[in-house]
Order: C-alpha cells, then structure tokens, then sequence
C-alpha cells in the first residue's frame, strides 16, 4: 500500500470492524443469567438487530449514501450516532432501551460496512489489487479489539465478570467516535445522480440488475454462502467443545482464530490470486473451503490436531468468496448504484443469510439431538452438501461478460 489514499483505507478499516469486534463476542454472555439476565426470547431479539438493520439499510441508507451525501460524511454521521448509542448500553440494564439502543447502533452501522467498501473501491487504483490489502485491516482490526477483551475478562466470575464485561460497549462507542472524526478527514467521495432516464431510487436500480442471469446466479449462490458462513458460528463452539473434540472452553474462541489469522494472510494475497484464477475459480474455491472443514468435521471428529488445522481454511472462505464478491460487485454495478448494490448482497451476507442460518440449523441440530448427544456426522454434512451445490452453481450458471472489468485471465 504505497498511496497515501491506501493507507487512509486501511485504517478506515481497522477503525470499522474494531467497533463490531469489541461487543459481537463477548455481548451474549453479558445478556445472560449472570449478567443482565435477559430471557433467551430477548436475547434473540437483540440478535436479530443485524438483519432488521441490513433490510432497512438496502431501502434507506445506502440509497442517501449513493444518491444525497458524501459518502464520508455519511460514515461521520452514521458512527457519530451510532457510537452514542452503544456507549449508552454501558449504563442500561432494561430490556427495551437495551434493545433500542442496540437497534438504533446496528440501523447506523450495518450501511456503513457497504458504504467503507464503496469508498475504498473509488479511490483504490486497482480494486483488484488493492482491496485484499485494504479489507485486512478489517480482518486486523477486529482481533484487535476480540482477542484482548477475551482474554482479559476470561477467568472473571460473578459480579466482577458482569462489571467487566460493560466495558464492551465503551470501548466500541469510543472506537465508532474517533472513525466518526476520522472519516471527515477520508478521500472525498460524493454523491452520484442517477443516470438521464434513470429512477431517483438507487436501490432500485440495484434490485433490477438481478434481471441479469449471472448476477442473479451470484445472489443465489451468496444466500446459501452467507447461510452456511453464519451456520458454523451456530454450530463450531459447541462442537469443538464436545466430549468427541474435547477442546476446553477457553481455548474454543482462540481455536476459532486461527481463521482470523489465515483470513489475513489470504486477504493480503487475494489480488495476486485473482489475478491468476478470475472471478469464477476464485469464489468456487471460497465456497469448497466450507465443504472441505465440514467433511473434516463429519468424518474426522475425533482427530483434534485435524480439527484445529482445518480452521485455516476460513481465511479462504472468506476471502475467496465474499472478498472477491465485493471487488465483483464494484465492477459489474454502475457508480451511482454501488453502495446499494454492495447493501444488496449484505443484506444477505449479514441479514438473510444469519437468519436462514438460524432457522435452517438451529431445529436440525435439535432434531439430530438423543439424550444430549448431537449426531454431528449427519449435521456436518447437510452444510457440507450445500456448499458443494452452491460450488456446482457457480461452475456451470455463473458466466458473466467478457467485457466485464475482470482480471486478464478470467476463466468462463
């Protein structure tokens, strides 16, 4: 990253997913008997704040961050209030402001993630190039803020875990304060009018462009992506920490980090290896890392050392995949659409997909579910066989054009 711009971006990035990393973690356990002793109904409600936030954003705010402001300016606005929501959930102990706070954060944070994106694709020289790099910062900021707080609250009990465990949420709310100052000082980025002829609504036009066949194959194969990608977040702790696997609980979090890790070393390469295998191999090879570690979870559930490596594989789900599917979407969408297009897919990255997620496996877990025993072989497989269907799709539907603004060796 030798401009300056790159440089911008990057901490931008560290900047937007250290917020998400501080609370997402740790929150859960905040909520319950220990802590605020929220009913599991309620805790589910204050999990659902994601999707309700990436289905109103598609209609709202990504269109004024496409249409009516600056984009940085948005992202000011967006933490400036966003982060004066999450601070205050230091202080609230009731379920309802608990909750509206925590929806009024998420409604102003889920856009931002598409609008970071949006901004760094315009200024980047080479998206191609460059976004893997950028990207990482996420990836490093979110450790950043995750692996310290865990670590320094893991151990605590009783009063002093709950008192702890408040501080979640201001070192979130002080993080999404200093992006907001930080952002007025990004590339400037501002709005695009629609297109002569075009409607005033740019998701819209964004929602239209599923008329084409492979971008609608795409949005297909980001559903079952996104559902399989938020299933092993369900399904993983507690199947590392079962008497089969036999890893101790406090070791769980940590062994679901090494992804974290391999994620930045494969985002730093993504460009590299776009460059050599294009669009379609690219996100082939993201969807088969899921069907690689879910078979290995299937068939191999008492080799612990294979367990533990095969986490690795992460950093290629995600940066094969969804990486590349927003460097793609950036090139297939016009300009003054691409915000809404990039909330378009979140909202199945980050909504739909988290919900399908929960509905598809938490009942079949139950369901595979004798005596307190989970039938894990036959639960792993039901992901794995989606991604390999997903794989499947792609290879033989997903063609898009030739003139596309792909890397030179592009394979259809």
């Amino acid at each position: 990253m030798k401009s300056p711009a790159a440089k911008k971006l990057f901490v931008m990035m560290v900047l937007e997913f250290f917020i998400w990393g501080a609370w997402l973690p740790l929150i859960w356990g905040y909520m319950g008997k220990d802590g605020l002793a929220f009913s599991e109904t309620q805790i589910t409600w204050v999990g659902t704040a994601f999707v309700i936030a990436s289905f109103l954003g598609i209609f709202f705010s990504n269109q004024f961050a496409d249409r009516n402001f600056a984009a940085e300016k948005f992202m000011a606005f967006s933490h400036l209030v966003g982060g004066l929501a999450i601070l205050g959930m230091y202080w609230v102990k009731d379920f309802p402001t608990f909750f509206g706070l925590m929806l009024l954060h998420s409604i102003l944070y889920v856009p931002t993630i598409s609008v970071s994106n949006s901004i760094a694709f315009t200024h980047l020289k080479d998206a191609q190039k460059e976004f893997g790099l950028v990207r990482m910062g996420g990836t490093i900021g979110w450790m950043l803020a995750a692996w310290p707080l865990y670590f320094v609250l893991e151990g605590k009990a009783g009063a002093e875990a709950v008192a702890a465990s408040r501080n979640i949420f201001l070192v979130s709310g002080i993080a999404s304060l200093v992006l907001a100052v930080y952002s007025l000082g990004l590339p400037h980025t501002p709005p695009k009018p629609a297109a002569k002829g075009e409607g005033s609504f740019a998701w819209l036009r964004a929602v239209t462009f599923l008329k084409k066949p492979f971008i609608l194959v795409l949005f297909i194969v980001t559903f079952i992506d996104s559902t399989i990608h938020n299933g092993y977040f369900l399904m993983a702790g507690g199947f590392l920490g079962s008497s089969t696997v036999g890893i101790e609980a406090k070791w769980i979090m940590p062994v679901m980090s090494i992804g974290q890790v391999a994620e930045i070393l494969t985002m730093a390469m993504l460009g590299w290896f776009l460059s050599r295998m294009g669009w379609k191999t690219t996100m082939i090879l993201g969807v088969l890392g899921h069907a690689a570690r879910f078979a290995v979870f299937a068939f191999m559930p008492q080799n612990q050392t294979m367990i533990i490596a095969v986490q690795v594989l992460h950093g290629i789900c995600y940066a094969f995949f969804f990486a590349t599917l927003y460097i793609f979407i950036d090139a297939a969408f016009p300009k003054d659409v691409r915000s809404s297009a990039q909330g378009l897919f979140n909202l199945l990255v980050l909504g739909v997909g988290d919900l399908a997620a929960k509905l598809v496996f938490i009942p079949l877990q139950g369901h595979l579910t004798t005596d307190g025993v989970v039938n894990y072989k036959e639960l792993f497989l039901w992901p794995t066989g989606m991604s390999l269907a997903a794989a499947l799709l792609l290879l033989f539907a997903f063609w898009p054009p030739k003139d596309l603004d792909a890397p030179a060796e592009v394979s259809h």
